[in-house]
């Protein structure tokens, strides 16, 4: 181990002496991971490849204590900090070039309370990992569409998903929080306990502390009515409109979203379709859409919860593709 230059919060480096990082590495129970160490790649990489940056150090936290120890040496060296949960953001927040990467991936289990349909889970997380321990009690929460996503960052920042239409966003759905603040203190955020806090989390974004772990209501979802129609992109237009006019006199426990992609037989409109009420009753509904000019696919049919989580991952949206994406309101 060496002297380490870290970017300061001032916009100077800062020189962290070996043994001050020795220290420090010796106080948490988690790793301490520095460039050119072993794993070092492994645990900078994120969802999106396009994303390269190289912090100058990574506390990969493995509890509550770790983050308190990992924010109180940021603080007390005025580092640059970022925080990574499940790494999905394509726009890599969770890296900094020469910064201080708090690492939460490791800090990712899951307390289902099927009684009182809640669940606790790390903030490390991803939806696949929530998914799976509530799955096994029937139970579910609106989580993103991807089983990579991170609890954490979808949470903070609103979150949208399957079910968001039946049973609201997820930060709806969200009921305490535990934050380690700027200052090292560890906070419960809830409507009855930080208030303004937990005001502040339910789709703020992740700037007002480190959330060691999320509580949450959960629904009964079992199976499922879902998968994708496409058209050939000629009918695009003509098939946007439809679906929506469609989509505007929607129930409730329906959710469509539509895309234009390309597939193996050229580009088209796709429109993932997702029902979570009676099978049979989405059947019905859903059949105007299926039969609306010829789909040259139609994939949907009862399904787990769990699959439809997964379908997008089944199409190809998986870790490691360089991404680019903007985002616009349109009329």
């Amino acid at each position: 181990m060496v002297n380490v230059s870290v970017a300061g919060n001032s916009g100077a480096e800062v020189v962290l002496a070996e043994e001050m990082i020795g220290e420090f590495g010796a106080g948490i129970r988690g790793e301490v991971i520095l460039e050119g160490d072993a794993g070092y790649d492994r645990a900078r990489a994120v969802f999106n490849r396009m994303i390269d940056r190289k912090p100058a150090l990574i506390a990969r936290c493995t509890g509550t204590a770790d983050v308190i120890k990992a924010v109180d040496f940021a603080r007390s060296n005025d580092l640059k900090l970022t925080i990574r949960g499940g790494g999905h953001n394509v726009a890599g927040h969770a890296l900094a070039d020469k910064g201080f990467m708090i690492d939460l991936s490791g800090m990712n289990s899951v307390h289902v309370d099927a009684a009182n349909r809640t669940a606790r889970a790390q903030g490390g997380a991803t939806w696949g990992d929530l998914d799976h321990e509530t799955q096994a009690f029937g139970l579910a929460t609106t989580g993103g569409i991807a089983t990579t996503t991170g609890i954490g960052g979808l949470t903070l920042g609103g979150g949208i998903g399957y079910l968001n239409r039946k049973y609201g966003l997820t930060c709806d759905n969200l009921l305490s929080a535990d934050v380690v603040s700027a200052d090292g203190q560890l906070l419960i955020a809830s409507a009855t306990e930080n208030s303004d806090l937990f005001w502040a989390l339910r789709g703020g974004g992740g700037n007002f502390g480190v959330v060691t772990s999320f509580e949450y209501q959960l629904h009964p979802v079992g199976q499922m009515l879902g998968g994708v129609l496409a058209w050939p992109l000629p009918m695009a237009k003509e098939a946007l409109r439809f679906y929506r006019d469609f989509a505007a006199t929607a129930p409730d426990e329906l959710r469509l979203d539509a895309v234009i992609e390309t597939s193996p037989d050229g580009p088209g409109l796709g429109i993932i379709v997702s029902w979570c009420g009676a099978v049979e009753d989405g059947e019905r509904v859903v059949r105007p859409l299926r039969e609306f000019g010829s789909p040259v696919m139609d994939t949907v049919g009862p399904v787990p919860y769990a699959l439809l989580q997964g379908l997008l991952e089944s199409l190809g949206y998986v870790p490691g593709h360089l991404n680019y994406w903007k985002s616009r309101f349109v009329n």
